[in-house]
């Protein structure tokens, strides 16, 4: 379970410095091809939103400032993480502690991120913004179609495995 949870910290950690990275320009135009709208949402916030070059280049500045401001990603982190779960003996308290840290940086990111959204969100006209409230409300009712298709998914899986015991 350890290396699963690490694994998926570590993978998750640099896909969201891969996404950190990418241009509104690359959002906008659908050039944001790694992960799925149900890992990052807001990844395709500004889809379908027609914008003018001057807000196009007022969030390409507000991008490339979000990226310089970024911290790197900690290398030694995932060092360490890495060296926990393949030590002799399984210490929980020492990868609960890194899993904290790494979660922490993450959740940092995240504000980040949703603070540079916010200033996006609020170069865009009220038309735009109800645009894009439109496209957040069809993203949603979207995911959470997905979401009811694989519970009665998971239940089927687990009434069938039931009945064959």
């Amino acid at each position: 379970t350890a290396v699963v949870i690490a694994s998926a910290m570590v993978l998750n950690h640099a896909s969201a410095g891969v996404a950190d990275t990418t241009t509104i320009d690359e959002m906008h135009h659908g050039g944001l091809t790694t992960g799925s709208m149900t890992q990052n949402p807001q990844s395709h916030m500004f889809d379908g939103i027609e914008l003018t070059e001057e807000q196009r280049q007022q969030m390409r500045d507000l991008m490339t400032q979000a990226r310089h401001e970024r911290s790197p990603v900690s290398i030694g982190d995932i060092e360490n993480m890495h060296d926990l779960i393949t030590a002799d003996t399984f210490n929980e308290a020492a990868i609960r502690a890194q899993a904290e840290k790494i979660a922490q940086a993450q959740i940092e990111q995240h504000v980040e991120m949703a603070r540079i959204r916010n200033q996006m969100y609020h170069l865009l006209t009220p038309a735009q913004q109800a645009a894009l409230q439109k496209n957040y409300e069809r993203r949603l009712a979207e995911l959470r179609k997905l979401s009811n298709l694989q519970s009665a998914s998971s239940l089927q899986a687990v009434s069938s495995t039931s009945s064959n015991q």
